[in-house]
């Protein structure tokens, strides 16, 4: 395979699930609650999503169904990040805690459960927790023909990568346009913006608020999950995950709180993050092509921040709590 390709496909599905991550972080932010958690969901995500596939197949046997086990693990590491992303929510929406110490602890504590979880079944189990090789291909594998896949360049560039890169894109494309096309949409923008006005329209803050911080709770722990299962081999490992969460909040940043640039920008991202493997420079060393992502953040930041563009900045109430009795 061309090396270039290679690399390109290679950032695509290491960028699937920063991707997922990313998307369920612009929904929180767009609301007004900054939830600095994602790295604690994204482990709850992948614990649970795994074990619900690993389970299930223990269960049936030779019976198990591919399809219904990623089902089961998509469902299993959603719920395990709606429920800690309803904490959050409930900390500070509800009581009015401080967003920014609130996030923190949440992915202190979502960090600990998932490593807690997937000691635990290591431990139970004996051994490593991995499904069997006939489930991975689900994971892993692309649903396309292979047929399809086989066509020079195109094949490769379109039709190679696992389900999880596609299901990712559409969630992605859905979300832009629910932001930008839909009432429903407008309506949590504006709430994002200054609650105390879109009270004051009767649009209800506190429902909107829950919602999509619960919601895109669940799609960051869901990228959690598609990174256990398809980067890290379908197999437990307490450190896997380190530092996906902080890299999606990042890359909300950096796309500028877009879903449509972040289909590009985890590609990117995803490039950054393993560089290292592919361009091995004696002069440079690795733990600067690990910051290289940050670096880029930084820079975009600084620039977007000069142009003192509307559109490209931060809702304006993010991070803020909201009083309704002193609007």
């Amino acid at each position: 395979m061309n090396p270039v390709i290679a690399l390109i496909t290679a950032a695509v599905i290491t960028g699937a699930p920063l991707l997922f991550g990313t998307v369920g972080e612009i929904l929180s932010e767009k609301s007004g609650n900054l939830n600095l958690g994602v790295e604690g969901m994204m482990f709850m995500g992948g614990a649970l999503g795994l074990g619900a596939a690993f389970y299930y197949e223990k269960a049936v046997g030779t019976a198990v169904s591919g399809p219904l086990a990623v089902v089961l693990a998509i469902l299993a590491a959603f719920a395990a990040g709606a429920l800690g992303a309803l904490i959050y929510a409930f900390l500070t929406i509800t009581l009015r805690a401080n967003q920014n110490v609130t996030g923190l602890a949440l992915a202190i504590f979502g960090t600990g459960v998932g490593q807690y979880v997937g000691e635990l079944m290591r431990v139970k189990e004996g051994g490593f927790v991995a499904v069997s090789n006939e489930l991975k291909g689900y994971f892993q594998n692309s649903p396309f023909p292979k047929a399809l896949q086989d066509i020079p360049v195109v094949g490769q560039l379109v039709f190679s990568y696992n389900i999880f890169v596609y299901l990712a894109i559409v969630v992605a494309v859905v979300m832009g346009l629910y932001l930008n096309r839909s009432r429903s949409g407008l309506y949590l923008r504006a709430v994002g913006e200054s609650p105390a006005t879109a009270d004051a329209a009767g649009i209800p803050v506190t429902r909107y608020k829950y919602l999509s911080t619960i919601i895109g709770g669940g799609l960051s722990a869901v990228g959690g999950m598609v990174y256990i299962m398809t980067t890290a081999g379908c197999v437990w490992n307490h450190e896997g995950l380190s530092g996906e969460g902080w890299l999606a909040v990042a890359l909300v940043i950096f796309c500028l709180w877009s879903p449509y640039r972040a289909l590009w920008g985890s590609v990117l991202f995803g490039g950054l993050m393993i560089l290292y493997l592919r361009l091995v420079l004696p002069f440079f060393p690795t733990q600067l092509y690990k910051i290289l992502p940050y670096v880029v953040t930084v820079v975009v930041l600084v620039l977007t921040s000069l142009r003192n563009n509307r559109e490209q900045q931060p809702p304006a109430s993010l991070g803020l709590a909201y009083f309704r009795e002193e609007r």
